[in-house]
């Protein structure tokens, strides 16, 4: 089993407040009357009432729920997940940094793939972890991160941590199950499998054993902004070993979600039907785009996302198209790392199946098959 840092061992640091919510839960009653805290209760708000309304007012007095335990309770019912082995926070993004804080120190290794989600390594950086990033594998379509690879410099380097986004942002790429069993039970038994999983709801095999299980030694990560259609409101949810997420709870903001952010996501919990019916409506337009792209005699990857990744000839072919596109009023996505600078990703909203839309990026394909013609 991985360690943790020597500083989050032992009885702290603990969480100084709670909040009204927990305190509640603790001594089994409701606690009517807020005569010591700081929450503006007494502020009117007709402002803001006559712009959004009383019904989300009601959301802006209180600190939110500290342990999120509405929202988990409902991830549980609907994916299966022991609700102790959940924890909620502001998205994906946030819960990359609370598991970094929570299992790494200054001047350890980290390794991931290079060019892939780029905030892992920002946050890595930030807190002063030694960053290892290891080329893609690219054939004939594919373009996936290296598990041998980085299995390999996890060892060599003794790393405390490897991230991998499955599904990968930015290719679409998605290892099987077993190649995720394999990955963990390989790496050190000291090292951490940070498993990225923002795009889960977007596999064919979303409601998968496999996606539900708690795994030794892995913080897995999803969220509420793709296929829930929250990016806004900031909430994610991490899943793993009860223990990891005490430590992670040392580390966390006391109130990271909003009172009206936790409503928001318990509302669209609570109507299961609509998210599946989006993801359904999103995949089909993957696979139109998927379909044209092609037609056109593009590179499209195969993707398990709520996107589709085009791989050009050259970075310089990418960046020039890219800013083409922008320049238009059409802004699509481009890695920034140099190793991926030849890939594009278009998001699957009905916007981007528009005629015309991609022109300036269809003339561009319609050369290059010209001059391989």
């Amino acid at each position: 089993m991985p360690r943790f840092p020597d500083h989050l061992t032992g009885s702290g640091p603990n969480n100084p407040f709670p909040g009204i919510k927990v305190l509640e839960r603790r001594i089994g009653r409701e606690i009517p009357h807020r005569l010591g805290s700081n929450e503006g209760l007494d502020m009117p708000h007709r402002a803001l009432r006559q712009r959004f309304g009383d019904a989300m007012v009601e959301h802006v007095y209180c600190y939110g729920d500290s342990e999120a335990l509405g929202v988990r309770q409902r991830l549980c019912a609907l994916y299966g997940f022991p609700l102790e082995a959940t924890l909620v926070d502001a998205g994906a993004d946030s819960l990359i940094a609370l598991a970094l804080r929570a299992t790494t120190t200054p001047g350890c290794a980290v390794v991931s793939a290079s060019g892939t989600y780029p905030t892992f390594g920002y946050f890595a950086q930030g807190l002063g972890c030694r960053l290892i990033e290891k080329p893609y594998e690219e054939k004939p379509g594919l373009l996936a991160p290296d598990l041998d690879a980085l299995l390999r410099a996890a060892r060599e380097q003794e790393a405390r941590l490897v991230y991998l986004a499955n599904p990968d942002n930015p290719s679409g790429h998605l290892h099987g199950d077993d190649a995720i069993r394999r990955l963990r039970a390989e790496l050190p038994e000291d090292c951490w499998l940070l498993l990225d999983e923002a795009y889960h709801d977007f596999r064919d095999d979303a409601d998968s054993t496999f996606g539900r299980e708690v795994l030794p030694g892995v913080i897995r990560l999803r969220t509420l902004s793709k296929a829930h259609g929250l990016a806004g409101l900031r909430i994610g949810y991490a899943i793993a070993e009860p223990d990891t997420l005490a430590m992670m709870m040392k580390v966390r903001i006391h109130y990271a979600l909003s009172t009206l952010t936790l409503a928001a996501a318990e509302t669209v919990l609570d109507n299961d039907d609509e998210v599946r019916e989006h993801v359904r409506d999103v995949k089909a337009r993957r696979e139109r785009l998927a379909r044209h792209f092609r037609g056109l005699g593009a590179q499209v990857l195969p993707s398990a996302t709520n996107f589709i990744a085009i791989r050009l000839p050259d970075a310089e072919l990418g960046e020039r198209l890219n800013r083409e596109l922008l320049e238009a009023g059409r802004l699509i996505a481009r890695p920034a790392h140099p190793d991926l600078g030849h890939v594009l990703r278009i998001t699957a909203v009905e916007d981007a199946l528009q005629p015309g839309r991609f022109e300036i990026l269809e003339r561009a394909l319609a050369t290059l098959n010209g001059q391989n013609g």
